[in-house]
């Protein structure tokens, strides 16, 4: 579907439950908001909402949380979402403490890739970020991930005077290993604001400075925004995602739905439309693809995150809208 801004508008992120196995200093480190099993979307309403999408021409879903390997079943959704009939490509964004056990059955559906969230190549900074001591479960399913075949990126978000004297050796795992590495500004949403950021044109500097015949590629890597560079000898591509520093918003082509069932045409902002009510109370599916089709039609020029003085922004924990 074309929005008001000419924009194509074919990927829904979805995030399938609030909880994480990890405490990460910049999204959850006082522990979550426990809800009801009967406050977050079942499955069966959650393929109603992807199978309604695809009739406006959403065609690729992202399977986010929290942490969506906690939710039981979680892999099942993944192949029914797969199985529908308009639905080109299903992905998945994982801290990755539980996803090796999970590999095999990704694998058969198949899922068209994973993102593994990772810091930290030290686990001493790995507990002090997360909470827990869990780097070397992260570090084996994403071994096993690259052995698999299926196409992996790892995601990491630079912090100063946290990880940031180790960010050329995360970025060297794309150089000598069949990954991605991409890199992600901090998102000044909840605790984010708390925590100091470092911009991808900064990293990306110190890139070119030790491998000056980095290139970048046009190469399309997935649905989202990150720019990538390469170089004939590296395995892997590296990315930016630099929403503070460099605005993607005119190329911005998602909505998300969060585990509550809230649709969001925009991250930034609070508004958006309640689709667990509206099923709730009896919707048809002709209604609830008029109310997504209404949700991007509303969806905005571009965000203002870091302007703190509107009221209309985002409020809630990065967590409870999905990663």
């Amino acid at each position: 579907m074309i929005d008001h801004y000419s924009r194509l508008i074919d990927y829904m992120r979805i995030s399938i439950t609030d909880r994480c196995n990890l405490r990460c200093s910049y999204c959850m480190p006082d522990g979550i908001e426990k809800l009801e099993h009967e406050s977050i979307l079942t499955y069966e309403e959650i393929l109603r909402i992807c199978s309604c999408a695809s009739e406006v021409g959403i065609r690729n879903i992202k399977i986010t949380g929290g942490e969506p390997l906690v939710r039981k079943d979680a892999v099942k959704l993944i192949s029914w979402i797969k199985a529908l009939p308009k639905i080109e490509h299903v992905t998945l964004t994982t801290n990755g403490v539980l996803l090796e056990q999970y590999i095999d059955e990704l694998k058969e559906i198949p899922v068209d890739g994973i993102n593994v969230s990772l810091d930290t190549l030290n686990p001493e900074t790995f507990e002090q970020i997360t909470g827990r001591d869990d780097y070397f479960k992260v570090w084996n399913s994403i071994q096993k991930l690259i052995e698999s075949g299926i196409p992996a990126k790892i995601n990491c978000v630079p912090q100063r005077g946290v990880n940031d004297q180790e960010l050329m050796d995360i970025a060297e795992l794309a150089v000598k290993q069949q990954i991605d590495v991409r890199f992600i500004e901090m998102m000044p949403i909840g605790h984010g604001r708390e925590s100091t950021g470092i911009r991808g044109e900064e990293i990306h500097e110190m890139i070119r400075g030790r491998y000056p015949g980095a290139v970048s590629t046009s190469n399309r890597r997935g649905f989202g925004p990150a720019v990538y560079i390469t170089a004939d000898d590296w395995k892997g591509n590296i990315g930016f995602i630099s929403p503070i520093s460099h605005k993607f918003c005119s190329s911005c082509n998602r909505i998300r739905l969060t585990s509550r069932g809230f649709l969001k045409p925009c991250l930034c902002y609070g508004n958006g439309i309640d689709l667990m009510a509206a099923i709730r109370h009896g919707a048809s599916n002709q209604e609830i693809t008029e109310l997504i089709t209404g949700a991007i039609r509303s969806k905005p020029l571009e965000h203002r995150l870091g302007d703190h003085n509107q009221e209309d922004l985002e409020k809630n924990e990065m967590y409870k809208i999905g990663g």
